[in-house]
């Protein structure tokens, strides 16, 4: 604690006062003794205690700095005191002006960082805009571009000595330069020389060096120093030193810029293995190309409605027949892909090709997954084999060319992305072995594809025929009057040059002077010598040796990004992706209106109704199909039974009426009855009763499905599926086969039930004797009505219904009285009557004035005799209702031996038996099979398009059919969009 008035307080005051000498006091007032507080206020010249300080003594430290930095002298007696004081004003003083140094040194600093941000703005507004070709490099390439090793990229590059050595002697060439300017200043005609000068001198401008170009300037300038030395020199030999000098730096260039060109696709196919291994992660998992070829192959198959086509770019190869369009695509795509003949048409449908970049030269079919190496001969050979059983495939019976499109995709390193169309060839004649209308069909497949106004058309010429005799110009011409998408190439300029007595005429032909065509370029090219055997890097070395060697080029007829074909592939696909570029939104756009005019429709037509398309009805078919197939095992045994025994009852009781029961009964006598009964019965059921009792269960399933077929579709089922279900119904029946060893047990089992002859109560008697009765009754009514048809309508029917007899129906009716008086006096009669009864009824009919035919007497007599027996069967079969007694004890009146009663009862048990046997095979083991071939049949038919679109119709499918295209084109076209636009 200091004592007030004490040296040390005074002390504590003065560094209290001095250490708040700015603006801000950092202790509060109240806090200081009292003491302390009043010697501040005296010094901030605030006489008021309760007034706040800062204000005054901030006026008072600023009226302080402007006083003059020496101290005044203290005044006498004070004790040196004052002058301590004054000298604290003085550093207070020379801190505040250090503090006013920072503030402008901060001021400068900041105004010099704004400047320098607007110089930099001002600077990068005059650079030229590049992003529109960021989309030559890849993404792929700037994400990896930490992961390049650039040491050994730079190690690989040419050292400067090299390029030193790779340049010309500027000195000779300045003074070749100086000498050919003092001719033409001394106007020595030097005739077609200097016009090959001048065409060398043209090719060196176009060479696209800078320090080639700069030889002028140094020729120039040594012009006055050697004009005397080459004026005695020969004008001849200088010249052609000149073109030799020029045409060795530019091919010492060219082999430098092919090694740099090939150690740059190395590289790429690198940076596209490393990206393929999955490196990193890509956002767009499909290319740009793939991306655009899945929606042109969309469109193929689209069949356009609302006035919708198909006007995507892509670039569609036309010529005349072995022009070389095979072999420029085939060049353009690096490799020997399509199949070749020697004159005959090869190209016989559109062949649609993509070309993408990829780190393996590959080829595939959009339809299939396998990969074809083009890097090996056996793959390209089994490629080329598989193109052309395609087109003949794609043909129809009768046709030589078809519309149906192929679609391939090759990918490659260096290969340059687009989509182009190998189209047949133009012909002029139809030859043998073609149809009738295969020209015709060429142009309008040439037409079709080239009318499309976005098509980039790729006219190939043959340049070693006469120009004259080409039909394709004329074509191209048609459908591009004005050439905006056309590319002229001229194939075999190697040939053409050799031929050509004027090399003047390829001139005209690729400045576009000699046909009535125009285009935006024209080029020319070599595609071979014309083997088959030759490789697509021997094709290129000898392009490439044959227009470094030819006067084409060297007397300035042709220039350099005329000719090869990788500036042609250059040429290209830059046009292709400029033609892409400005119209595929347009495109966009149209396939979103049709997409809103068919939803529209559907609205309008199916409001309750999903947009089911082909594909999801078949399944919707399929799997109601299926379970009309499963309730099959929900037929109760005892429906099963009911319906074989009365449907096998159907189908034999003919052949036991007609070929065993009558027969035996007509022989009037109770052992030859059961001998002839169990003689027919064994051969009966040896070879037809097995067979017989199969083709009745395999109906009886065929029917039951039907049947619960046509019961689900009356239960409110779309009747969209009825041409489905019946197909499938017929296909699967076809393919079921019943089990064959099934014939041999069911044999066994009916024989055995023929065989028991014991009834063993009367149930089973009575039964036997109702199921005789039936069939009795049902035979006698059948045989009433042949005989009421044989005699025609009797005396009531012609008078009320005004009917009357034929003269055939007259005859048969005097028979039959004749027939009935003589079964009336011989009930007993047998089955068949003698000669010399024919003969008696003959003779009394021709008495009543009735020529009759022995033969319609015999006939007439079978049916009445027949009818005769049934009526006596009958009646015995009510007498024997009671002889069952008799039966039992095996005693034996004649009256009631009812040994057909057995025989009928045999045969009903035998139907028992077997529609039980069949009922059990049925239930384990045909239903399941026919429901396995069911979904076999389904499934076939759900990899069969054709077979679909034949079944399943109506324009409401067709009308889902195209929403789901449409609906799936305006997406990937919106995908690739989004695509195009991030690439730029």
């Amino acid at each position: 604690m200091l004592r007030v008035g004490s040296k040390a307080a005074c002390m504590a005051c003065r560094n209290l006062v001095s250490t708040n000498m700015g603006i801000r006091f950092r202790v509060p007032l109240q806090k200081l003794h009292p003491l302390s507080r009043a010697i501040h206020h005296r010094y901030s010249g605030n006489t008021n205690p309760q007034r706040p300080p800062h204000r005054t003594a901030a006026r008072y430290f600023t009226s302080m700095s402007r006083l003059p930095m020496r101290p005044p002298k203290p005044p006498p007696g004070s004790g040196g005191r004052g002058y301590q004081q004054q000298r604290n004003f003085w550093m207070v003083r020379l801190a505040a002006r250090l503090l006013r140094l920072r503030y402008i040194l901060l001021g400068t600093a900041v105004g010099g960082g704004y400047t320098a941000k607007k110089t930099y703005e001002e600077w990068k507004d005059m650079l030229p805009d590049f992003s529109e070709y960021n989309w030559i490099i890849p993404d792929f390439v700037w994400e990896l571009s930490e992961q390049i090793d650039f040491d050994k990229l730079a190690k690989a590059l040419p050292e400067i000595e090299e390029i030193a050595k790779l340049l010309p002697d500027m000195d000779k060439i300045g003074e070749n330069f100086t000498f050919l300017k003092s001719l033409l200043s001394s106007g020595v005609s030097l005739g077609s020389e200097v016009k090959g000068a001048s065409g060398l001198h043209l090719l060196l401008e176009t060479s696209g060096d800078p320090q080639l170009k700069a030889t002028d300037s140094s020729a120039a300038a040594a012009h006055d120093a050697s004009d005397k030395q080459y004026k005695k020199s020969s004008d001849k030999e200088k010249i052609d030193q000149l073109q030799e000098e020029l045409l060795r730096t530019q091919l010492k260039y060219q082999r430098m810029l092919e090694r740099l060109e090939k150690e740059n696709k190395e590289l790429r196919k690198v940076v596209l293995q490393k990206d393929d291994k999955g490196i990193h992660q890509r956002k767009v998992k499909k290319s740009l190309i793939d991306l655009y070829s899945e929606v042109l192959d969309i469109l193929s198959d689209y069949d356009a409605n609302y006035n919708t086509q198909d006007h995507l770019p892509r670039v569609v190869v036309v010529g005349d027949q072995s022009a070389g369009k095979t072999s420029v695509l085939e060049m353009i795509a690096q490799a020997r892909i399509f199949p070749r003949g020697s004159g005959e048409m090869m190209t016989r449908s559109p062949v649609k090709v993509t070309l993408s970049e990829g780190p393996h030269h590959v080829a595939l079919f959009k339809d299939s997954g396998r990969e074809f190496d083009l890097t090996k001969e056996e793959d390209l050979a089994a490629l080329r084999h598989e193109i052309e059983l395609r087109m003949r495939k794609s043909v129809k019976e009768g046709q030589t060319v078809s519309s149906e499109t192929i679609s391939l995709s090759v990918k490659g390193p260096g290969i340059q992305r687009m989509v182009l169309v190998d189209l047949p060839g133009v012909i002029s004649t139809v030859t043998a072995g073609m149809a009738s209308d295969t020209k015709e069909t060429i142009f309008s497949i040439s037409k079709a594809y080239m009318q499309n106004p976005n098509a980039i058309i790729l006219c190939i010429q043959d340049g070693s025929v006469d120009a004259e005799r080409s039909i394709v110009t004329d074509l191209v011409s048609q459908m591009d009057p004005q050439g905006k998408r056309t590319i002229f190439v001229l194939t075999k300029v190697d040939l053409a040059e050799k031929n050509l007595a004027s090399p003047s005429r390829i001139q005209q032909i690729v400045e576009g002077k000699l046909f009535p065509m125009k285009a935006l370029g024209y080029f020319a090219v070599v595609t071979g010598k014309g083997s088959n055997a030759e490789s697509i890097d021997s094709i290129k070395d000898y392009e490439e040796d044959f227009f470094q060697n030819s006067r084409l080029l060297r007397d300035g007829m042709l220039k350099a990004h005329q000719v090869t074909t990788k500036n042609l592939s250059l040429a290209v696909s830059d046009c292709f992706w400029k033609m892409v570029r400005e119209s595929v939104e347009q495109q966009a756009d149209v396939f979103k209106a049709s997409r809103f005019n068919l939803e529209t429709e559907w609205k309008n037509n199916y409001p309750r109704l999903r947009e089911l398309d082909r594909n999801e009805l078949y399944e919707k078919a399929k799997n109601e199909i299926l379970d009309e197939v499963i309730s099959l095992s929900q037929v109760t045994p005892q429906h099963w039974e009911a319906i074989l025994q009365k449907k096998l009852w159907e189908r034999v009781s003919t052949h036991v009426i007609e070929n065993i029961y009558l027969p035996a009964a007509q022989t009037m006598d109770s052992g030859t009855f059961n001998t002839t009964v169990d003689i027919k019965l064994k051969q009966w059921t040896d070879k037809q009763l097995p067979h017989k009792a199969l083709e009745v269960a395999w109906e009886t399933l065929q029917e039951e499905f039907a049947r619960f077929m046509a019961e689900y579709k009356g239960k409110d089922q779309d009747d969209i599926f009825d041409k489905l279900k019946e197909a499938v119904k017929d296909e699967s029946i076809k393919r079921h086969k019943w089990n064959e060893r099934a014939m041999d047990s069911l044999r066994v089992i009916q024989h055995n039930a023929l065989e028991d002859r014991s009834i063993t109560d009367k149930p089973q008697w009575d039964a036997a004797i109702q199921f005789m009765e039936e069939t009795l009754q049902s035979r006698l009514k059948d045989t009433e009505s042949v005989i009421r048809d044989m005699v025609g309508p009797d005396w009531k029917q012609r008078w009320l219904n005004w009917k009357n007899r034929t003269p055939d129906q007259h005859i048969r009716n005097e028979t039959k009285n004749e027939l009935e008086r003589l079964l009336k006096l011989h009930d007993d009669h047998t089955a068949y009557l003698a000669n010399d009864e024919v003969t008696t009824v003959r003779k009394n009919l021709e008495g009543r004035g009735v020529e009759v035919d022995p033969v319609l007497i015999k006939d007439t007599w079978h049916q009445l005799y027949r009818r005769h027996f049934l009526q006596k069967a009958l009646s015995h079969c009510n007498l024997c209702k009671r002889g069952f007694y008799y039966y039992q004890r095996h005693f034996v009146d004649s009256e009631l031996e009812c040994n057909d009663v057995v025989l009928f009862w045999r045969i009903q048990r035998m139907l028992v038996i077997t529609a039980n046997t069949l009922r059990q095979q049925l239930t384990n083991t045909e239903v399941r099979r026919l429901e396995k071939n069911v979904k076999e049949v389904l499934d076939d038919f759900g990899e069969d398009t054709e077979r679909k679109i034949h079944l399943i119709t109506g324009r409401r499918v067709q009308l889902a059919e195209d929403l789901k295209k449409v609906r799936e084109i305006q997406e990937k076209l919106e995908a690739f969009i989004e695509a195009l636009h991030k690439e730029k």
